[in-house]
């Protein structure tokens, strides 16, 4: 794999936890970020409808972006032991 001008043992070949446990931790943090996003939304419009609205759409957006970014972590090897 040549990555250019990146330091050795900084990037993983191999994810270091697997595909199924990635969507499981992204779809449980989302369901609790939709929660916490619908009631500020609603504070805000006092609308069920609305609330509902936002929370949904902003979360979807939100977790294909989480669930990127911690594929992407996941083949970072800094830190990591093992």
């Amino acid at each position: 794999m040549d990555m250019g001008s990146v330091p050795d043992g900084l990037l993983a070949r191999r994810p270091h936890q697997a595909l199924a446990r990635a969507v499981v931790k992204t779809v449980l943090y989302r369901a609790v970020m939709v929660c916490i996003t619908v009631a500020v939304a609603y504070l805000v419009t006092g609308d069920t409808s609305s609330a509902l609205s936002i929370g949904l759409v902003a979360n979807v957006v939100k977790t294909a972006t989480y669930y990127s970014y911690e594929r992407l972590w996941d083949r970072v090897a800094w830190g990591v032991q093992g």
